[in-house]
């Protein structure tokens, strides 16, 4: 090495911290790369992409690949500029000239690199990846040897290969990706993602409509109240039961009914016959809107009853009202979401005390408290301990609520004004 010009080691130095700089910078972009896109990319047919999931798919050759390459760039140069230093001044030039190459390597060779490589991984990841496949078949017996002792010792601390980070995602974990991603997917799919990924945590009784409201026929009523109700019907399918609503016989759908009074053969007996004909089906309470989903898809049909624990009917939920849950009302007039909700002049709503907390929440934007009761009636009973009378007021959180009308212990109407004021109650 003393026969060599001082100018051609300094050269050489330099090509040593531009190969540090390479495995450095390379490194970083590598570990730093979107498994999801470099999985897209290597899908459409990226070649780069392809290449760099293949390397990834062994990380000890690559790091063994990396920690050999950076680590006889930082000794050569270290070594070359240490020889320079005592050629020129002796002894303290090498001292010095080795803790100025030191800080130099750490700079040039290592931190602005991985920096640059942390802030633009794919600008530098796929270029490289064509390197480290020559380098990993040149390399590949020492890289070998140097992980066989590596996974030797690793194994005595209990560590094997097979023990590798898994990159899928838990769905809260996806709903934070969903969330993020503000510049990539408009607002109302990302809201439409995001309430797929919620169908596992909400369930039927959630949205279902409550048994007190549930629009059916009694088949004891007269023929002629029976007629009554099914003109004024609203619904094209309507449960039928025998004197009580846990007694259900049937599903009755308005087209077959059409269909009888247009051959002149409708009467009750006729009516009970296509009801009868239909079975209704039946959901435990609890039953996850994912799984429900799947039942209708299944079962093919488009409205569950749902039961309680001891057999009793508690509510009704359609088809319709699932799919609202993920891509919200089909309207876009705020009044006519639901009848039990009356937008007012003066900026406040009256609403009817049966009326669902996630159906205000999500009709009307707000952020009512769901993880307790699922009516605002029960919301209001359960903060105010007790039946209300006509005219008491409250708090909750953000809205202040006026009892309007009081019946059979059950709020019935409600008027609400949205307000900015801490929580306090009065009567």
């Amino acid at each position: 090495m003393s026969d060599l010009s001082i100018g051609l080691l300094l050269f050489v130095v330099f090509l040593m911290i531009v190969v540090a700089a390479f495995f450095a910078s390379t490194e970083t972009a590598l570990m730093s790369l979107n498994r999801y896109r470099l999985r897209h990319k290597a899908l459409s047919g990226h070649r780069s992409a392809k290449l760099a999931e293949k390397l990834l798919a062994h990380p000890d050759r690559l790091i063994g690949i990396i920690l050999l390459g950076n680590t006889f760039a930082n000794f050569a140069a270290a070594s070359l500029v240490g020889s320079v230093g005592y050629r020129l001044y002796g002894e303290t030039g090498f001292a010095v000239a080795t803790l100025i190459a030191s800080i130099v390597m750490f700079i040039v060779g290592d931190l602005a690199p991985k920096t640059y490589g942390a802030l633009f991984p794919e600008r530098l990841a796929y270029p490289s990846t064509w390197v480290y496949i020559v380098l990993n078949t040149l390399l590949y017996p020492v890289i070998w040897c140097a992980n066989l002792i590596s996974n030797s010792l690793l194994s005595l601390i209990g560590v094997t290969k097979k023990q590798t980070a898994s990159h899928s995602l838990s769905s809260d974990e996806l709903r934070t990706l969903v969330a993020e991603a503000n510049s990539i997917i408009p607002r109302r799919h990302q809201r439409m993602l995001v309430s797929i990924l919620d169908l596992e945590k909400t369930t039927v009784e959630d949205i279902m409509i409550p048994r007190n409201e549930i629009a059916a026929i009694n088949a004891a009523d007269e023929w002629d109240d029976m007629l009554e109700q099914l003109r004024s019907s609203p619904h094209t399918r309507l449960p039928v039961y025998d004197e009580s609503l846990d007694n259900v016989i049937g599903m009755l759908h308005l087209k077959t009914v059409a269909q009888a009074l247009a051959h002149g053969e409708l009467n009750k007996e006729k009516l009970i016959e296509l009801a009868k004909s239909r079975e209704p089906f039946f959901v435990p309470a609890g039953t996850s809107l994912n799984t429900q989903l799947q039942n209708f898809q299944h079962h093919r049909r488009r409205i569950a009853l749902i039961v309680s624990e001891y057999g009793d009917v508690q509510g009704l939920v359609t088809l319709e009202d699932l799919l609202e849950e993920i891509v919200g009302e089909f309207t876009t007039d705020p009044s006519a979401f639901h009848r039990e909700i009356h937008a007012e002049p003066d900026g406040t709503y009256v609403v009817s005390g049966t009326v669902g907390i996630r159906t205000l929440n999500r009709t009307l934007g707000w952020d009512l408290p769901t993880e307790g009761p699922r009516t605002l009636n029960g919301l209001i009973l359960e903060y105010l301990e007790t039946i209300p009378e006509p005219g008491t007021a409250l708090r909750l959180g953000n809205y202040a609520v006026d009892i309007m009308q009081i019946a059979d212990n059950v709020v019935k109407m409600a008027r609400i004004r949205v307000s900015g004021d801490t929580a306090t109650k009065k009567h």
